[in-house]
């Protein structure tokens, strides 16, 4: 609704004359008319537009048209939408100018968190505690249940456990599966923001897959090393010649003593089985290129964990 017109309240030209003869002062004659300043007459022109309501709108709505051309202007002109060849090249040129991580150390830095070092400590004659064995553990639940070989623990007069950030913790034996050789330990210090492994079947995993071992070889560490499956099924006699574990995964990522307990991984960071022995053709106790892992399914049912 249009708003009505505001007036002036200044008085009418001419009413000076009349008021003056009727009050009998002597009437002052207007100044002659005359040429108006080009100024002035702009401001008389803006006076006017300005108390027209009429022109101020339609010069509000002309600013509006303006405005929203521009716009359209600017988006019309803008930058085209990227195409998969674009998109090609710009990674094309990512994997040539940057150094990206192999398959293997990102899946070495999934599992890294969930490694621990196993240690078991026995007296010697003299009745001190002494170290008596280092291996490798897994965390698979967060409440501090760790998998590792129970070749590593047996005996041992007491257990500690370091995880990956360094804390420590003591541990005890809570079950075992001797014909797998394997422990499963309970931590009796559970860091805060421990992250546990994840597990994943191995059914459908065909030899020539590429996976990775983390662990503790000779006690140094973490240590990762990278091969393939190289077979299933696979039975594997002890040294001593007094246990022969079946049904295990065999693999040539290098291993050694130390290597006990760990896991190994798929390229996802995902444990398929717990490293539990390498061929010795001699008596050295070197890495041949065979290596043995108990498969995931065994060893998390070891942990009373439900079967994939």
């Amino acid at each position: 609704m249009r708003k009505p017109a505001l007036y002036s309240p200044a008085r009418r030209a001419g009413s000076s004359q009349t008021d003056a003869r009727a009050s009998g002062e002597p009437a002052v004659d207007p100044a002659p008319a005359g040429p108006v300043p080009r100024f002035r007459r702009f401001r008389q022109a803006s006076a006017r537009a300005a108390s027209s309501p009429r022109v101020m709108w339609s010069a509000m709505a002309l600013l509006a048209a303006l405005l929203v051309a521009s716009v359209w202007q600017a988006g019309a002109l803008g930058p085209k939408a990227l195409t998969q060849k674009d998109i090609d090249a710009a990674v094309l040129r990512t994997l040539t100018t940057q150094n990206l991580p192999s398959r293997a150390a990102r899946a070495a830095e999934k599992i890294r968190p969930a490694v621990v070092r196993v240690m078991s400590y026995g007296k010697n004659s003299e009745g001190k505690e002494v170290e008596q064995g280092v291996g490798t553990g897994v965390v698979i639940t967060d409440k501090g249940i760790i998998l590792t070989n129970l070749h590593v623990v047996q005996s041992a007069m007491s257990i500690k456990v370091v995880y990956a950030d360094g804390s420590e913790s003591p541990a005890t034996v809570s079950g075992a599966q001797p014909h797998n050789d394997l422990a499963v330990l309970q931590a009796q210090i559970i860091p805060d923001d421990l992250i546990s492994a994840t597990m994943r079947s191995t059914n459908d995993l065909v030899p020539g897959e590429d996976v990775v071992a983390v662990g503790f070889p000779f006690g140094i560490g973490p240590s990762v090393s990278s091969g393939v499956i190289s077979g299933f099924g696979r039975a594997f006699k002890s040294p001593e010649g007094v246990q022969e574990i079946g049904n295990l995964i065999q693999f040539d990522a290098a291993a050694n003593p130390g290597n006990s307990g760990g896991p190994l991984v798929t390229m996802d960071g995902e444990v398929i089985g717990i490293v539990t022995g390498i061929l010795n053709p001699t008596s050295h106790r070197t890495f041949v290129g065979i290596g043995f892992a108990v498969p995931i399914e065994s060893a998390a049912s070891a942990a009373g964990l439900p079967p994939f």
